[in-house]
């Protein structure tokens, strides 16, 4: 029964497990090398075969032909006015990942980014815990729990999560897939400046780039912006991006 299962489960993952194991860097078996034996871990791999199937991609850079770049903002603890007006002023698009806790003590400062400019609001979890360190229920109620307070107060349900910390794992996406995300967002560069500031890489084309709600926002975002027009690039919208490059649909 378990050697029938497992061959009607392979021929339903077909090319799908096989693009899976190249793309994750793991070594095909050898020419003539032997099979593993039945039992317990052909089933555990197929399991762990079955359950990728599906789950939202980790994206650190999108493929595109355009000159452009991602500006995307994360936490949201510090509400600069003068950064608001930037992105307001400019018109550039940007990703809020945000956290709950840091709109609600003015969560106006977000709503007119939202109206007035051109941000969206995405998921960051509700108290940026490293969500490979949770069990089932704690991540739940950490990607889950922010998106449903999120959409209470913007009236969307964000589609992108950004994991704290970039730490991510099957569990990680298998959970973020059940509370509806589409796609998790890393990044290519941060140019937070952490106590001192970084030094300024060279952007490419479909880059993401990560800044942080922090006292030093418009210093950061200032050198990201002209780090993308001198690479001939512009700030564009995420999602549209993401599903043209068929990552999200």
């Amino acid at each position: 029964m378990l050697l029938a299962a497992l061959a009607s489960l392979s021929l339903a993952l077909g090319a799908v497990g096989t693009a899976d194991a190249v793309g994750s860097g793991e070594a095909a078996p050898a020419a003539g090398a032997a099979a593993p034996a039945a039992g317990s871990d052909s089933a555990a791999a197929a399991a762990s075969a079955a359950r990728k199937v599906g789950l939202p991609p980790v994206v650190s850079h999108v493929p595109t032909a355009e000159k452009v770049v991602f500006i995307t903002l994360d936490d949201g603890w510090v509400h600069d006015p003068a950064v608001a007006r930037t992105l307001v002023d400019q018109r550039i698009p940007v990703s809020l990942f945000l956290l709950p806790g840091a709109t609600s003590y003015d969560t106006q400062y977000f709503t007119d980014l939202v109206d007035q400019g051109r941000a969206t609001v995405e998921n960051h979890t509700v108290n940026h815990p490293d969500l490979t360190t949770l069990d089932a229920a704690g991540k739940d109620a950490e990607v889950c729990g922010a998106g449903e307070q999120l959409a209470a107060t913007f009236g969307r349900d964000p589609k992108l999560l950004r994991p704290p910390y970039g730490a991510v794992n099957d569990d990680v996406r298998l959970a973020a897939k059940a509370c509806g995300v589409k796609a998790l967002i890393t990044w290519t560069y941060d140019f937070t400046t952490w106590g001192e500031t970084p030094a300024t890489p060279q952007l490419h084309a479909g880059d993401i780039v990560l800044l942080h709600f922090t006292p030093t926002l418009g210093a950061d975002l200032k050198r990201a912006l002209d780090a993308a027009k001198a690479a001939g690039l512009k700030p564009a919208a995420l999602m549209p991006h993401l599903k043209s490059a068929g990552l999200v649909q």
